[in-house]
């Protein structure tokens, strides 16, 4: 059922929130506005990944949620996120998380 999809992708979305949280990767100051336009996949050149999924993947999905908007078909976060978050032990929560989201989005 596609509410249940919505419901499961939303609290797999506050996880991954508190993660960054509990990671110490969130931060307080947001990004200049060019460093939100890059074009290039997860603003590799102007945003770390903590901060790509804070302030755009994270408000965009939260957005298509809310509004029960088309959610994307494919999706490619934890190869990119394991090997950004490689040197740090504590990330498995914040990884098996955005691997979920992976598996809910794409479809097979």
């Amino acid at each position: 059922m596609a509410s249940d999809k919505y419901r499961k992708i939303a609290e797999l979305l506050f996880q991954v929130e508190v993660q960054l949280l509990q990671l110490n990767y969130w931060q307080d100051a947001f990004p200049s506005s060019e460093a939100l336009s890059s074009e290039l996949p997860f603003s590799c050149d102007t945003l770390t990944f903590p901060q790509w999924l804070q302030f755009i993947f994270l408000p965009r999905m939260r957005a298509l949620v809310e509004c029960a908007a088309p959610l994307p078909t494919t999706c490619a976060i934890a190869p990119y996120a394991e090997e950004y978050l490689k040197h740090d032990a504590n990330v498995q929560t914040l990884l098996a998380h955005l691997a979920e989201i992976d598996t809910l989005l794409t479809d097979l």
